[in-house]
């Protein structure tokens, strides 16, 4: 039950703060905004984070919240090629809507140069997992190529993903990023489609 709660409280502060860094920025998000708006107090902050910088390595938490709700919403029928496509238009278009293209620049960046864990490659996360099992399924159905490894697929599907961030980022956000990935991420996944 502590184990549940203190998750609790941290993805409270996580969800607060990247609904503040949208809305007022990151440099315009002070701490105490955080703690406000999470409903919890500096102590708590202070126990998970020792600085509001922490907190980008957390956009991980943000989007695995919403690829688990993604699996829940998706239409269990339907063929595994399109779900990949679907989760890809879904995540892209919600990353567009809400998370400043500076603050994706910037994870992307610290990712980058990052000495210790790099959280967009952890195999542990939702997301990895989501992947995997669509394209799990997708090769027993006879949806996806099954003379490949899942966790290639996988790879390269993660990969296609953050090269449409990368590009969308490098452009300054001057096109959508949810139709530029559904223009873009069926042609790159073609060489998988069974």
């Amino acid at each position: 039950m502590e184990k549940i709660k203190k998750e609790s409280i941290k993805n409270r502060i996580v969800t607060a703060a990247w609904q503040l860094f949208y809305e007022k920025g990151y440099n315009g998000t002070t701490v105490d905004d955080i703690i406000e708006l999470s409903g919890t107090s500096k102590g708590s902050f202070y126990y998970y984070f020792n600085t509001k910088d922490e907190l980008l390595n957390t956009l991980s938490m943000i989007l695995d919240d919403f690829y688990e709700e993604l699996e829940v919403k998706m239409d269990a029928n339907m063929n595994s090629f399109y779900k990949l496509l679907y989760i890809n238009y879904e995540a892209h278009s919600m990353m567009e809507e809400k998370i400043s293209i500076d603050l994706l620049a910037s994870l992307y960046s610290t990712q980058l140069v990052a000495q210790g864990e790099r959280h967009l490659l952890d195999q542990n996360r939702s997301y990895y997992k989501l992947v995997t099992k669509i394209v799990d399924e997708g090769q027993k159905k006879g949806q996806i190529r099954s003379d490949m490894p899942i966790s290639e697929i996988t790879q390269y599907y993660a990969m296609c993903e953050r090269a449409l961030v990368s590009d969308w980022c490098l452009n300054k956000g001057v096109y959508s990023l949810g139709e530029y990935s559904k223009e873009c991420m069926p042609i790159m996944l073609e060489h998988f489609k069974a």
